[in-house]
């Protein structure tokens, strides 16, 4: 796989994993933005959520990746940016799907949910999968127009 620019971000419930998953992309040669946070004191999601969709969004970052304690809320909130399709990741079979028929850009994890190895798994699963186009283009295109 080719390096990629990556924007990560985590809240207090993810930031052992992303400390993790951080490790294991520049491992992988993959060129890594943390936006952080860095402790384990409580902050809010949106904050990382924000600044990752505006790399992906910018050209930044290909691809983003957010860590809270499920998952779900920095899905949420990453969702809410124009162009971004974030989604929710438990397993490389998710991973692998997301890309291939939703051709999602921000990869989001459960800090609380995911074991490390599948959350690396899965991550680099994500990553590597090339998005299929085709018939899945145009439910895409529905996506981007009911995007406010």
């Amino acid at each position: 796989m080719q390096p990629l620019p990556i924007a990560i971000g985590a809240d207090h419930g993810g930031v052992d994993l992303k400390r993790q998953l951080v490790a294991a992309l520049q491992a992988a040669g993959h060129q890594v933005s943390d936006v952080g946070t860095d402790g384990t004191e409580s902050v809010d999601y949106p904050d990382f959520a924000r600044p990752v969709a505006d790399a992906v969004i910018s050209g930044a970052a290909r691809f983003g990746v957010l860590v809270c304690g499920s998952g779900i809320g920095m899905a949420i909130a990453a969702n809410r940016n124009p162009g971004i399709r974030a989604a929710v990741l438990h397993n490389a079979t998710e991973a692998r799907l997301t890309r291939a028929h939703n051709d999602a850009n921000i990869a989001c994890l459960g800090g609380r949910t995911t074991g490390v190895e599948v959350a690396i798994d899965s991550l680099l699963t994500f990553l590597s999968t090339p998005y299929e186009g085709g018939r899945h283009d145009r439910r895409i295109a529905k996506i981007e127009k009911a995007t406010p």
